[in-house]
């Protein structure tokens, strides 16, 4: 069986160039992402894909993060289509290799987020759009991005929700700054939970029935949260008295944990077997997709794609389901043919 890799990160020679012209030098998580050779070395990354044989594929994005922290404007456009333009390049030379990309969204300049997300689609043939779980610091369930979120339903098409945050976040409110990185290590599970729960409560599923939405690094906190997720939201609005909570809960057309399993989870939790045992308790089998998050690990690519295929291959489960998790689901998000 293929082993589709759904989410990890690239950046095309020709967008880590102009993104180098543009800035003129990475720092922080950018300086992190060019620091890993596969992430820019086409050489290097099909070095590591072949250490996991001839059926192991790619689908790129783009890695982080997001582009209005280092860009404004027009100049987001430009970056967001050379990225697009240079990966859909690389699917179109390397089918077998990489059999699908998905273009990353400018939400941060909502008068042409739709239009760019259609490029992408109808234009450029990308099987799905990245976005991150904020704005700027902006949620996501803010009205200037709801065309945005209607018309990737109209589509078909998922969206993959990748975590943001950085060390500008503190850690308490009496700081200026988070340390020792927990504004990455817990900061980004509860992005990713955080968001998750305000698509749910402002009630987009309901709105936008046909959404689909993946969430990397196993669904964040909510699996392991289901009790509190459940249960204890069940109880909304008895901690809270300055407005009716209660009302919103009640206004959704669902109990609202069912919204919570309508997400999709990938594997991608740095060789944590009880994150992805976790994920397909909650997801359930049909909505578990194979990710590695490759570049990113101590190997600069190998360890994150070797120990997530090691647990994979060790569940308990039937083979099946193992191939849904390999292939099938993967397939029928993208739209892929196996």
């Amino acid at each position: 069986m293929k082993k589709i890799d759904i989410f990890n990160h690239i950046w095309p020679k020709p967008f880590h160039e102009a993104l180098i012209d543009h800035i003129g030098q990475a720092t922080d998580i950018t300086r992190r992402s060019e620091a890993v050779p596969m992430m820019t070395d086409l050489d290097r990354r099909f070095e590591v894909m072949d250490m996991f044989g001839p059926d192991y594929q790619q689908v790129l994005s783009l890695a982080s993060p997001p582009f209005e922290k280092y860009a404004e404007g027009t100049m987001i456009e430009k970056l967001a289509d050379v990225a697009s333009e240079g990966m859909k390049e690389l699917c179109d030379q390397y089918p077998d290799r990489f059999p699908a990309f998905m273009g990353t969204a400018i939400m941060s300049l909502p008068d042409r987020m739709v239009e760019q997300a259609r490029r992408n689609i109808e234009d450029l043939g990308a099987s799905a759009m990245q976005i991150f779980t904020n704005v700027s610091g902006n949620a996501l369930d803010l009205p200037e991005y709801e065309p945005f979120f209607e018309y990737m339903a109209s589509t078909g098409k998922p969206l993959f929700l990748h975590p943001a945050r950085g060390a500008n976040f503190p850690d308490y409110l009496n700081e200026t700054q988070s340390e020792y990185e927990i504004w990455w290590t817990f900061g980004w599970p509860y992005e990713t939970s955080a968001a998750m729960a305000r698509l749910v409560f402002s009630g987009h599923f309901d709105r936008y029935p046909g959404l689909k939405i993946v969430t990397h690094h196993a669904g964040g906190m909510v699996p392991f949260f289901e009790g509190r997720v459940g249960p204890g939201w069940d109880q909304m609005g008895a901690r809270t008295t300055d407005k009716d909570l209660a009302a919103v809960r009640k206004g959704l057309k669902r109990p609202h944990l069912e919204y919570f399993k309508d997400f999709y989870a990938d594997t991608a939790s740095f060789g944590s077997r009880k994150a992805i045992e976790h994920a397909m308790e909650f997801f359930g089998e049909d909505r578990i997709v194979f990710a590695s998050d490759a570049p990113f690990d101590p190997e600069g690519g190998p360890m994150y794609i070797r120990e997530t295929i090691k647990i994979i291959d060790a569940l308990d489960i039937s083979e099946a389901t193992r191939k849904k998790i390999y292939q099938d689901n993967a397939a029928a998000l993208l739209g892929l043919t196996l």
